[in-house]
């Protein structure tokens, strides 16, 4: 009896290490019921402990914002403030799973003036549920944070339309706001899109089906969830291994230690280190549970080459065949997560991948209101601002465009000073040197200065160094 009951456990130990994990958020306008949502997942899915419900039941008679109901939201809006206003301010994780998958909720706050907030809790979630009231259908907020979504490069979206118990599950109110929603994000880069009308309060298409509303033929918000498929989001075309760490334990082992970030690796394949270029076979692929004979993202490996090469953390792993963007110069997406105003003349240190370098703001091309996405010249950005901006580095850094490879295209900027998290952006592409406001080359002309043409190649080569250090000098005959 013990031993079969011992193996029982195990088996279902193993069974649950096994299931994938699918990381979400929830967005939505101030009093569209997110926490309340959450809250009536985990209700509903009978994640909840006695304590936690005999807690729950009492809060709600003695601060609850439901009536006779059950205030979900109060097992998620934790801070004293939130619980006060009955608002969301701060990021609220939640873990729960089912037999089919593990969850990580992240509750993100609706206000604006807490957008960062969320560009948070999005930046490493594989879906988002946008809810919306019945009752007011899509509204700015509900752009607001369908832009910031795309702008995540989140790739799963569930319009979740709330409080339909309020319009009596009018079927005519939930195409209504599914129409407008559509006609909104077709200038945006969502691939995957799915609507669902449900109550959070009465607990309508939440986990299971309801009657209320026969005339919806899609899934309840849980079997959406436990069925979306997230295997393919990750980028396994393109191998990238930013070096963390160089393992060194002994005269006989040296590996390179790090987080594959994307694409495939196998024992045997060709590799070239960044920046020296040199070129190696992978020997072995070592872990602490043995060797492997491949790795893929998101598994940390350590790497070991058949010949010495000289690499160090900062430096990329990547196939010869298909190598990353090299430059000093990119554009890209910014959200300002500072208090402090964006001071256009500071050095900033940047970190991307394992990279860590100085940087400077060489151009500020426009602002974009999240509202309305009207685009605005500026001079700089301030607190939750989200604007294009043109980057130059210390050094060359390694990347890709974020919308093709997220891990190496998302890098944060540091202020010098206060070490703050000043920033949080995504790269859009390499730039030209010569197509950077203020970096138009002088030219000098060896004639004019009585310099013999001889010399040419030497200083070109003098220029050529100059322009590494953000001066830009075109030598001509």
């Amino acid at each position: 009896m013990d031993n079969n009951s011992n193996l029982n456990i195990k088996e279902f130990l193993d069974k649950d290490e096994q299931k994938d994990l699918l990381r979400f958020l929830t967005a939505g306008s101030v009093d569209d019921g997110k926490s309340t949502l959450i809250g009536r997942l985990l209700f509903d899915s009978k994640k909840l402990y006695e304590d936690q419900l005999d807690a729950l039941e009492r809060d709600s008679k003695r601060m609850g914002n439901a009536g006779e109901h059950i205030d979900y939201a109060l097992l998620l809006d934790g801070l004293k403030a939130e619980r006060e206003q009955g608002i969301t301010i701060d990021v609220a994780y939640r873990y729960f799973s089912t037999n089919n998958r593990k969850f990580i909720i992240a509750d993100t706050p609706g206000h604006e003036q807490y957008t960062r907030n969320m560009i948070t809790g999005g930046s490493t979630a594989n879906a988002a549920i946008i809810l919306v009231d019945a009752r007011t259908g899509v509204i700015t907020q509900t752009r607001r944070h369908t832009y910031l979504i795309s702008l995540l490069g989140i790739k799963h979206l569930v319009l979740a339309v709330n409080k339909m118990d309020l319009v009596n599950y009018d079927k005519a109110v939930f195409d209504k706001i599914v129409a407008d929603f559509h006609e909104f994000v077709k200038g945006l880069n969502i691939p995957d899109i799915t609507c669902i009308p449900l109550s959070a309060l009465e607990g309508d298409n939440v986990v299971d089906k309801s009657d209320r509303t026969p005339w919806y033929e899609g899934k309840s918000l849980l079997d959406y969830l436990e069925t979306v498929p997230i295997d393919l989001d990750r980028n396994y075309e393109d191998f990238r291994f930013p070096v963390q760490y160089v393992l060194r334990p002994n005269l006989d082992f040296r590996g390179f230690c790090g987080k594959v970030a994307s694409g495939v690796i196998r024992k045997g394949d060709t590799v070239m280190a960044l920046p020296s270029r040199k070129t190696s076979k992978v020997k072995s692929i070592v872990t602490y549970d043995g060797e492997l004979e491949e790795a893929f993202p998101p598994q940390c490996v350590t790497i070991t080459l058949e010949d010495e090469i000289d690499i160090s953390r900062g430096e990329m792993i990547v196939k010869p065949d298909n190598l990353p963007i090299e430059d000093r110069n990119f554009e890209a997406v910014l959200v300002w997560m500072d208090e402090e105003d964006m001071d256009v003349n500071k050095q900033f240190y940047i970190k991307q991948t394992t990279n860590t370098t100085r940087a400077r703001i060489a151009d500020i091309k426009f602002k974009v209101n999240v509202n309305t996405m009207e685009r605005t010249h500026v001079e700089k950005l301030t607190l939750n601002e989200i604007g294009h901006v043109v980057f130059t580095t210390g050094k060359e850094l390694f990347f890709d465009p974020y919308y093709t490879n997220k891990q190496t295209g998302s890098f944060i900027l540091i202020d010098p000073i206060t070490n703050n998290t000043s920033a949080v952006g995504m790269i859009l592409n390499r730039v030209d040197a010569k197509d950077i406001a203020g970096n138009e080359a002088t030219i000098i002309s060896l004639s004019n200065l009585d310099i013999d043409a001889s010399h040419l190649e030497a200083i070109q080569k003098v220029c050529e160094e100059l322009k590494h250090q953000g001066i830009y000098i075109k030598a001509v005959k």
